[in-house]
Parts: structure tokens; C-alpha cells; sequence
């Protein structure tokens, strides 16, 4: 809907609905300790990385750009990490969470992007089993979940391994009963 000026007030009308884009972004610290835990998939570590929740970078971006696609919030509100009950909440069930509630509002997943800054670990051998993964939890074929691994070229935090960033971009479409 969008608002038309009638006499001094808005009033929504209606349009024919669009695919939506959203971008989502996290980055977390690395401290001692593995696995790293990305996309939903545990990778052996000799660091972990810290958050309320699981730590999964990964999952947290794409909650944010699905949410964000739909106008429904973010993770933060979702899940607040002054809640007692997230603490060590695994991420793929809290992206699940925002499936739910995106279907809700009437869209579903189209595709996912999702690219990994890091200069550990190497995304590669972790690729598919991140791309199936995230696929399972947003409901759609992991052909249409792309994973990217980048390096920060020794630059910045990330460049001197002192953790990892994600940014990810969604596209929603309306559902069939929308």
C-alpha cells in the first residue's frame, strides 16, 4: 500500500504487491575457545566467536535482511540479548523465528546472499553445508543460497583476526495467498 493525500490526511491504498530486498549486517569478536559456529554449520576452531546467543555471524545477517525486507523488525528486537532466555540460543532456530514471522506478513524467502569477511576460517570447504543449511531454515532450495567468502586484505579488525563481519541481502516475495 502506499499513502495518497485525501483532504490533509494519508490514507493507504492498495498496489499490487513487489518482491522486497532487505540487507542485513553482523560482526562478532573472536576469544579463545572453538568451534565457530557459521551458517549453522560448527567449524573446528581454536576460537569461537562470542554473543549471547550461538555467535553465528552468519545467521544473525540474514534474520536482519529477512526482517528488514519485510519491515518487521530485527534481530535485536526479536531476540534481545538482555533476555536470559537467548543466551546460548542457537541462531538457525531464531532465523526460523523470522521465517514465521515474515510468512505472517504475507511474503516468503526468494533468494538469500550472504557474504562472510574473514580472514579465518576459509569459507570454501564450509560452503555447501552453510548453503543447505540456511536453505532448510528459510524454506527454499539451497539454489537459491549463495555463500561468498572474502578476505579483509589485512585491514581492519577482521584483518588482524580479531573477528569476522557478514552482510547479507534477501529478496521476499509475496505469498500465493498474499
Amino acid at each position: 500500500m502506499r499513502a495518497v493525500a485525501d483532504g490533509g490526511s494519508a490514507r493507504p491504498i492498495d498496489r499490487p504487491a513487489a518482491p522486497r530486498t532487505g540487507i542485513g549486517y553482523d560482526s562478532h569478536r573472536f576469544a579463545a575457545g572453538g568451534p565457530i559456529i557459521l551458517g549453522g554449520i560448527r567449524i573446528a576452531s581454536d576460537v569461537r566467536l562470542v554473543g549471547h546467543s550461538d555467535g553465528d555471524a552468519v545467521a544473525h545477517a540474514v534474520t536482519d535482511a529477512v526482517l528488514g525486507a519485510a519491515a518487521a523488525g530485527d534481530i535485536g528486537e526479536m531476540f534481545a540479548d538482555t533476555d536470559e532466555k537467548n543466551r546460548g540460543r542457537d541462531s538457525i532456530e531464531m532465523l526460523r523465528a523470522a521465517v514465521d514471522r515474515i510468512h505472517r506478513r504475507g511474503f516468503v524467502v526468494g533468494n538469500v546472499d550472504v557474504t562472510v569477511i574473514a580472514e579465518r576460517p576459509k569459507i570454501g570447504p564450509y560452503r555447501e553445508s552453510m548453503r543447505a543449511a540456511l536453505a532448510a531454515a528459510l524454506g527454499i532450495g539451497p539454489d537459491a543460497v549463495s555463500v561468498k567468502g572474502k578476505t579483509n586484505e589485512r585491514m581492519g579488525f577482521v584483518g588482524r583476526e580479531e573477528g569476522l563481519a557478514c552482510i547479507a541481502v534477501a529478496t521476499l516475495l509475496p505469498s500465493a495467498g498474499a
